[in-house]
């Protein structure tokens, strides 16, 4: 790997790749990093499938490598699939292989790059990639991550990129379930994104007007929510909405996780889950009918939105503008209203929760929101 970028006028072969996750509109980064690296005469290459590009080139057509020519750019479409795939969820650090045990595969992406004169490698990636990346900048790779997160949960960055549009695919399909509840005279328990932070179903269900929110951040007792649901709920207005975040935490609540089966036997089950927890739960301590939604996953597809689409050119163009000046080892970040560039030590493993002085937490329960507590 070379020590210094520099000058824009000397030729560099950068690459880019994403990490584990579909996001709507990754093309819009790549768009944005291939766009502004051309403009500097730099050759910008795509990997296919994070890294799996570079280990198994025998398995794609094109060799596991994607030129991203001008052509190519100018036809690309921001709302398709991403034109890279996406990396399996695995740490190339440790991987398992059957029998064989654990494996580290670092070294052996680390050649390849080198094989392939790559300069420096620019990352799509989330809170775990960032991790993975850090480990790879500290073996010598020059990197740039761009954090992508459809929570939100990545630290030292106002917005990720992908949670705009998925809130706002989540907001369009919890007002659709708010709509079947009233005409079904039922309460509507949905479950949204988030496991780890709350932002989601806070935003998503002040936006909506649910009568509760439940979030990882505030544990809440069933038995109270109950209670405020039956002083809701009456013959005039015989519905309700409840907002439910993959992770939310329930007080003197225990149940045993699922597990997906054999093969993935320590990883639980966690979609659809607490919605089930909430209303079955419920069912018993109030008269409305409720009926289970799940939604979260399906945020993950669709357009990107405007303000995606604006701050994944910015995030791509940083990522080429940062590599310009001779930095690496970088996560770039959106600091209203600037562009910034937070070493990947400062930015890994912090997850951005919604904190208790929020002010989305106080305008929830001046609209009458049930969190979980008083604040």
């Amino acid at each position: 790997m070379i020590k210094v970028l520099g000058h824009p006028g000397i030729l560099r072969r950068v690459a880019i790749n994403v990490g584990a996750g579909f996001v709507p509109g990754t093309n819009v980064v790549v768009m944005g990093a291939a766009i502004a690296g051309g403009k500097l005469g730099w050759e910008m290459i795509g990997i296919r499938d994070g890294f799996e590009g570079l280990l198994h080139p025998e398995r794609y057509p094109d060799g596991g490598l994607v030129t991203l020519s001008p052509e190519l750019i100018e036809n690309l479409d921001p709302a398709t699939g991403g034109i890279l795939g996406q990396a399996p969820r695995v740490d190339p650090f440790h991987v398992i292989s059957g029998n064989e045990g654990e494996a580290d595969l670092s070294d052996k992406i680390l050649k390849r790059l080198k094989e392939e004169d790559f300069d420096a490698l620019i990352s799509i990636v989330g809170g775990q990639g960032l991790s993975i990346l850090q480990k790879f900048h500290g073996k010598g790779l020059h990197t740039v991550c761009i954090p992508r997160s459809i929570e939100n949960d990545i630290a030292s960055t106002a917005i990720s990129f992908g949670f705009n549009s998925a809130l706002s695919i989540t907001i369009e399909m919890l007002n659709k379930a708010y709509q079947a509840a009233r005409s079904a005279r039922k309460i509507a328990v949905v479950e949204v994104l988030g496991e780890q932070a709350g932002w989601i179903a806070l935003q998503a269900g002040i936006a909506v007007r649910a009568d509760a929110v439940l979030m990882p951040e505030i544990p809440c007792d069933l038995k109270n929510l109950a209670s405020r649901l039956k002083d809701k709920i009456s013959a005039r207005r015989p519905y309700g909405l409840v907002v439910v975040a993959e992770g939310a935490k329930f007080v003197d609540y225990s149940k045993p996780p699922q597990v997906t089966g054999k093969a993935d036997a320590q990883v639980p089950q966690r979609s659809g889950q607490a919605a089930e927890t909430v209303a079955t739960t419920l069912q018993p301590l109030i008269a409305t009918e409720l009926y289970p939604l799940v939604i979260g996953p399906w945020a993950r597809g669709g357009t990107p939105t405007a303000l995606d689409h604006q701050l994944g050119m910015a995030y791509g163009a940083g990522a080429v503008q940062v590599l310009k000046a001779g930095q690496h080892g970088v996560m770039v970040s959106f600091v209203p209203p600037d562009i910034k560039f937070v070493p990947l030590a400062d930015a890994m493993s912090k997850v951005r929760t919604v904190p208790a002085d929020s002010e989305f937490l106080r305008i929830a329960q001046s609209l009458g929101t049930y969190l979980g507590h008083r604040l």
